[in-house]
Formats: structure tokens, C-alpha cells, sequence
């Protein structure tokens, strides 16, 4: 999928696990407005970090040289582009590395600490989603907003780092969702072991494009990366964040839509 798919859908992700909006929201981790707002930048944001391992990618692009190095090293260590850092193994890495930042505190004159690691670990997912989503033009305006929410989370509401680990971890499974929704698939459940099929599956239409040659696994029902069907699931996707944002951005401010029906 394209990066802006996958934040897109980072985004819609933890609307349905954290929003209580009715009907279009599981509400399995329910949150207040604040944390289902803030969370939906960081989710966006994690959702592009699987791609760390492509040279190309949104994360690339974030800071001179050093993004390019970064993605780099992470695509020689995974095996390359849709190898381990789409696995299984990259989740938990990721899900660790993202509770562990919980616990990366400052001390801070009138205050306890501050929560220094998921403070930062927001402002760069913040920045890397919505400059995927083009919502800022240049990547210094991106950092800003992103350092603004971070600034925000640690300082004006320190009780929302709870859930950090979790948006990082949901935006991540969604990323390998989108993918495994394309021709291109994942590499399995059982990474780096990539079990090849069988001759016999590569002769059954349908049976052949879940379980490919290369042993990826896939139900590509958005066709190839790119594709219209993509774009159209994307824009899908987008109507329900734009629904989640305005539906929260009421609650925010003392109004439910639903309690005035």
C-alpha cells in the first residue's frame, strides 16, 4: 500500500478501538477525546514504520541523511523490503520498544517527571503521519506539530501516555493488514522461515494467489499497491477518520451529537 493509505488507516484503526462512537466503533479500549484524538496522530504516524525498511519511504525523507541511513540499516538487517520488518517478530520488537519509551522519564523542576521518551516517540510518529497525509507541506512544519502534541501530551496531560504502546502497536498491525491486502502479501506468521507451497497449490486459481511461489501469503483483494481499488479503500478509510475526528472534536468541547437526537 502507499504511505497515505497506511496512515490513513492507522488512523481509522484506533478510531475503532478507542471511539465511542456508536455503531462504526468497537470501543474495545475506550478513551476520552483527548486520547482518541492524540492517539489517532500517533497511530497514523506508527503506521508507517514498518516501511523503515525501504529506501523510498515517507521515514526516509524525515530528516537529511540520517532518515535515508536509518531506513538503510533497518532494510539490511530485516532482509530488505517486506521481510522481517513485516513479521510478526518486527511487531513485538516494535510493541516492547514502545512501552519501554513509557519509562524513559525526566526530572523536572515543580513537577515529578516528565515522560521524556513517549513524549518524543509522539512528536516523530505525529510528524510522519501528517506529512504522509499531506497535511503540511514541508517536513520542518511537520516536526513542529509533531513536537506540539508531544509538548502537550508529556506537560498539559501525562495521564494520556498510558496508551502510547498500544496506538504504536495498532497502527503497526494495521500497515501489515493494508499489505497483506495487496499482490505483494507478507512473509507470514512463521518469519524467517518463508515456507514455499507446494506445486500443486501454484496450479489452483484462486489458491495460488493466497500462498505464493516466494511463500508470501496474502487475499489480495485491493490488487496491486497503487491500484484504484486502493485509492477507493482509502478514501473509505478517510471519510470514517474525517467522521471520528469531528465526532470526538464535539465531544471535546461538551457536545454529543447523539444525546441532541
Amino acid at each position: 500500500m502507499m504511505g497515505i493509505t497506511h496512515a490513513t488507516s492507522g488512523a481509522a484503526a484506533w478510531f475503532a478501538v478507542t471511539s465511542a462512537m456508536p455503531v462504526v466503533a468497537v470501543g474495545a479500549y475506550p478513551l476520552d477525546p483527548v486520547g482518541v484524538l492524540a492517539g489517532a496522530a500517533v497511530c497514523a504516524g506508527a503506521a508507517l514504520l514498518p516501511d523503515a525498511d525501504h529506501h523510498s519511504a515517507t521515514i526516509a525523507q524525515s530528516v537529511p541523511v540520517l532518515g535515508k541511513l536509518a531506513t538503510g540499516a533497518i532494510g539490511e538487517l530485516s532482509g530488505g523490503h517486506r521481510h522481517g520488518a513485516h513479521s510478526p517478530v518486527a511487531v513485538a520488537i516494535v510493541a516492547a520498544a514502545a512501552w519501554g519509551l513509557t519509562f524513559i522519564r525526566m526530572p523536572v523542576e515543580g513537577l515529578d517527571t516528565i515522560a521524556i521518551g513517549a513524549g518524543v516517540g509522539t512528536a516523530a510518529l505525529t510528524a510522519f503521519g501528517v506529512k504522509a497525509r499531506d497535511f503540511v507541506r514541508t517536513w520542518p512544519m511537520a516536526w513542529l506539530v509533531g513536537a506540539l502534541l508531544g509538548a502537550f501530551i508529556v506537560l498539559a496531560a501525562p495521564e494520556q501516555i498510558a496508551w502510547f504502546p498500544l496506538a504504536v502497536t495498532v497502527g503497526f498491525l494495521a500497515h501489515l493488514a493494508g499489505d497483506f491486502l495487496t499482490t505483494g502479501g507478507l512473509p507470514g506468521l512463521l518469519w524467517p522461515w518463508v515456507p514455499r507451497p507446494p506445486d500443486l497449490v501454484d496450479e489452483l486459481p484462486v489458491l495460488r494467489h493466497l500462498w505464493m511461489r516466494n511463500g508470501y501469503v496474502a487475499l489480495p483483494l485491493v490488487g496491486d499497491t497503487g491500484s484504484y481499488r486502493e485509492t477507493m479503500l482509502g478514501t473509505m478509510l478517510a471519510l470514517y477518520t474525517f467522521v471520528g475526528f469531528g465526532y470526538e472534536g464535539l465531544l471535546l468541547v461538551g457536545i454529543d451529537p447523539f444525546a441532541l437526537w
